[in-house]
């Protein structure tokens, strides 16, 4: 109908550090990268009012939705405004990785064993809701690679 209406979500991209102690985040409608510790998310002595307290600020890596970290520790995190795919380093520094107009809203992003990054090209921007109904999203819907050099981080249990 032509309305408008600001497009809010909570945190959606989620990175965990390979030893499990550092939990990356970023809000969807920011540019900004956090982390925290998961020791102090899981301290239920601290109020969730106090949480701030320990996140870290990263610094600007882009508009972002999808996000991983590899074993390596660095963060590779999707960069949507752009086009692009970024990586962080563990010392903070972002170079960005790959960049193509087909990169159309990267997320859903994996790390196989074959030392490729897998990227979902989901094209959400494209969506009716946000186009007065109109659907402009193009099929085939894409899955990316990209050789990182770089093993999946370990999962626990």
């Amino acid at each position: 109908d032509g309305s408008t209406f600001p497009f809010r979500l909570a945190s959606d991209s989620l990175a965990i550090s390979p030893d499990g102690k550092v939990l990356f985040y970023a809000p969807l409608t920011s540019r900004q990268l956090f982390s925290i510790s998961t020791e102090a998310l899981r301290d239920r002595r601290i109020q969730d009012l106090n949480l701030s307290r320990y996140v870290q600020y990263w610094g600007e890596k882009g508009g972002s939705d999808g996000m991983i970290t590899g074993a390596k520790g660095i963060v590779y995190a999707g960069d949507y405004e752009n086009n692009s795919i970024r990586k962080i380093l563990p010392n903070g520094t972002m170079e960005t990785i790959a960049h193509d107009p087909r990169i159309l809203w990267p997320d859903t992003f994996s790390i196989g064993p074959d030392q490729y990054l897998y990227v979902i090209v989901n094209q959400l921007h494209r969506q009716a809701r946000f186009h007065y109904g109109r659907d402009l999203r193009e099929k085939p819907y894409s899955l990316l690679r990209m050789r990182i050099d770089e093993f999946p981080a370990p999962t626990f249990s």
